[in-house]
């Protein structure tokens, strides 16, 4: 017994390292799940279609979603889509002027 705490056995550490091995297994595996570039292009996508379809509350008369993030998401989706069309624009505009 050192400082009031009674001495382990080896079973006991021997089962602490590998419950420790097990834990640090575990979030060293989700750690490369969320960094992984195709887990990554996942969530972008389902983002960018949820986005999609909470836009659509704009446009049926629901409006936009109560959650702040995917408001914001509807926002960005729908500045892009009009910066999108006056780029085009701009370039139809300026290819008619050319002739």
């Amino acid at each position: 017994m050192q400082n009031g705490v009674p001495a382990r056995s080896r079973e006991e550490l021997q089962a602490d390292v590998v419950d420790a091995r097990r834990e640090l297994g575990d979030a060293l595996d989700a750690l490369t799940t969320r960094l992984s570039p195709a887990h990554q292009a996942s969530r972008l996508a389902h983002g960018t279609r949820q986005a999609a379809t909470d836009a659509r509350g704009l446009f049926d008369g629901t409006g936009l979603p109560d959650d702040a993030p995917r408001s914001r998401n509807v926002k960005i989706l729908l500045g892009a889509a009009a910066l999108g069309a006056a780029a085009l624009t701009a370039l139809v505009v300026r290819a008619v002027a050319r002739r």
